[in-house]
């Protein structure tokens, strides 16, 4: 079964063709990272415009590129929520359209739940597995027992990881997206040359909070003004990394113990990280469980991770009628009902 998958909850246009829940065909991503750059972020009204710009083009390209025609295309899947509503509604227009035009079986999926499953298009993994879902707006632990049985864990109190990697960026004078740049920064320093905090770190619960320490970050620099391209900047982003790392794993840790889950599935546009994807490959040699972080790829947002739980919403007769609406904030555990 051939799906056509879209995507556009944020800043990405994107649009994949998933064969099985499993062999992606295509997968064409239109990024607005240079449009936003200028603004220091994602600014929703340009967003949204472009995606009205380039949705058509994208679905297009995803169709040429998995040399199928709509003749093909069984089912369609779109991210309904959460994220910025005029994105997410473009995406959603899109898939509506084109579900009615060839009267295909539409189902709208979780962002956070398509992040779940970019390792399933990569990987065999089996149930029961903890998930660690990390981006700019998510940092989040779950216990997922199947498709659509969810339950959160723990989930941050404030700023997400990768909000706070963003910020610190824009802080020590870096250009918009800033974590990425900070992961190669942080590559030359010294991660123990500044004991940043680690905010909830043994408070017992599976929680996270960086607003803290950012602005312990943002304190330090006050004091100890840190010059470009120098050794004293190296040090401050592998401190700053060392600190987030160290919290994700041992949160992370805390629930593959008290679960007694030994399947780990690390996602999101932060599992690009080289040193979280190191700390969490560390972790699971040290305790023996099994780690499943996707290809780059397939971390940041895309629309060819929708497919894996599509496939099986669509095989299973659990889809959504034209009606279909955006949500911009949506409870993963609330998905439990989808499921008979």
């Amino acid at each position: 079964m051939n799906l056509l998958a879209i995507e556009s909850s944020c800043d990405e246009t994107s649009a994949a063709v998933v064969q099985d829940g499993t062999r992606v065909l295509s997968n064409i991503i239109a990024s607005q990272e240079a449009i936003h750059s200028v603004y220091g972020g994602v600014v929703p009204e340009i967003a949204s415009r472009r995606h009205l710009e380039v949705v058509l083009p994208v679905v297009e390209e995803a169709l040429s590129r998995a040399a199928v025609s709509l003749d093909s295309i069984e089912g369609i899947a779109v991210t309904q929520g959460p994220g910025l509503a005029g994105s997410l509604l473009v995406g959603i227009s899109m898939a509506k359209a084109l579900a009615y035009a060839r009267n295909l079986p539409l189902v709208g999926i979780h962002h956070i739940e398509g992040h779940f499953f970019a390792s399933f298009l990569e990987h065999r993994i089996t149930f029961p597995f903890i998930a660690l879902v990390v981006s700019g707006g998510h940092t989040h632990l779950y216990r997922v027992d199947g498709v659509g049985r969810y339950t959160t864990l723990g989930q941050t109190r404030d700023d997400a990881a990768g909000e706070a990697f963003d910020k610190v960026a824009k802080i020590i004078g870096l250009p918009y997206p800033g974590g990425a740049l900070i992961d190669k920064l942080a590559s030359r320093g010294n991660p123990d040359s500044i004991r940043f905090p680690r905010p909830l770190l043994h408070d017992g619960s599976y929680n996270f909070s960086f607003s803290g320490l950012k602005t312990a970050v943002m304190q330090f620099v006050r004091k100890n003004p840190v010059p470009a391209e120098s050794e004293a900047l190296y040090d401050l982003c592998a401190s700053f990394q060392a600190a987030v790392c160290e919290v994700l794993v041992e949160k992370t840790r805390a629930a593959v113990r008290d679960t007694g889950i030994e399947r780990l599935v690390v996602a999101g546009g932060v599992a690009c990280n080289s040193g979280l994807r190191s700390s969490m490959s560390s972790f699971a040699r040290e305790v023996g469980i099994e780690l499943y972080i996707p290809s780059p790829v397939f971390c940041t947002d895309n629309a060819a991770m929708l497919g894996v739980p599509a496939d099986f919403y669509v095989r299973n007769g659990i889809c959504d009628g034209l009606g279909l609406d955006a949500r911009t904030v949506w409870s993963l555990d609330s998905l439990a009902g989808r499921i008979r």
